[in-house]
């Protein structure tokens, strides 16, 4: 990044959302996802910073291609944060759905899969009168690198103000594991797949990018040209936040004029 984030109060906001957040609620504690990737491990670790580890519940949910590696890092920071965790393997749900998997409907079922995750995560939530901990971040909100009502769902989300390349900044000051800080990032989709490979520009030059034309106003190709940006990465990160636009919102409902829906509601005595 081109600029620097102050690490303490970061992690001092973000610990008291969390904290916050849940006393607030009167529920019991945090059900999170645990991929074995970078986001999950440090939404994870915030929030065992934030409410203890006796509040932190990790669920780990392979698919029979999953790669062995992502839960032995799910595990490593499972045995870190000293937290409890359950797996449960998604193969017998997708394979009931989907009878083969291949190049033609592997983006499908990796949004069925992303879905299956987060319904498996709400009824365990439920069970346990707990809620679903986010774990998306900044740069994927933006170009809608992610599935809608899947890994985009959650209770609260503590690092989606964090860029990726943030996020790897601060899992390196709150000790996240190095062997998920210095995996290559993917979604285990399919084997060899990339995040960076499938967006097609770095996670570098995105969340630079995305500084200046989203938190600084850039709206100039020429500008950001200047700066050293290729015209090719510029296209590529500005198609993808306006056609994934609907996935930032809450879905459209038809305009009859009545007042909007408040956050919540107070009466008078």
């Amino acid at each position: 990044m081109d600029r620097d984030i102050d690490m303490d109060t970061t992690v001092a906001t973000i610990i008291g959302f969390i904290a916050g957040y849940l006393d607030r609620s009167g529920l019991d504690g945090y059900v999170i996802g645990l991929s074995g990737g970078l986001d999950s491990s440090l939404s994870a670790t915030l929030a065992t910073k934030a409410v203890g580890p006796g509040r932190v519940f990790g669920v780990l949910m392979p698919y029979r291609s999953s790669s062995e590696s992502t839960m032995q890092d799910a595990m490593l920071l499972v045995k870190k944060l000293g937290i409890d965790h359950r797996l449960v393997d998604i193969s017998p749900m997708i394979d009931a759905y989907y009878t083969k998997i291949d190049d033609r409907n592997r983006l499908r079922a990796g949004n069925k899969m992303a879905r299956e995750r987060m319904t498996i995560l709400f009824d365990i939530a439920h069970e346990m009168q707990r809620l679903v901990l986010g774990t998306g971040n900044r740069s994927e909100i933006c170009l809608g690198y992610t599935t809608l009502y899947g890994d985009s769902a959650c209770s609260i989300n503590p690092i989606g103000e964090l860029y990726k390349t943030e996020v790897r900044l601060l899992a390196t000051e709150l000790g996240v594991p190095e062997a998920i800080i210095n995996k290559t990032p993917s979604a285990d989709l399919w084997a060899e797949q990339t995040d960076e490979g499938e967006i097609g520009v770095t996670y570098t030059v995105i969340d630079r990018l995305l500084q200046r034309i989203v938190d600084d106003g850039v709206t100039s190709m020429s500008q950001l040209e200047s700066e050293g940006f290729e015209a090719d990465s510029i296209s590529r990160v500005v198609s993808l936040f306006n056609r994934n636009a609907f996935k930032r919102r809450l879905p459209e409902i038809a305009p009859l004029g009545k007042p909007a829906i408040p956050h919540g509601l107070e009466l008078d005595t």
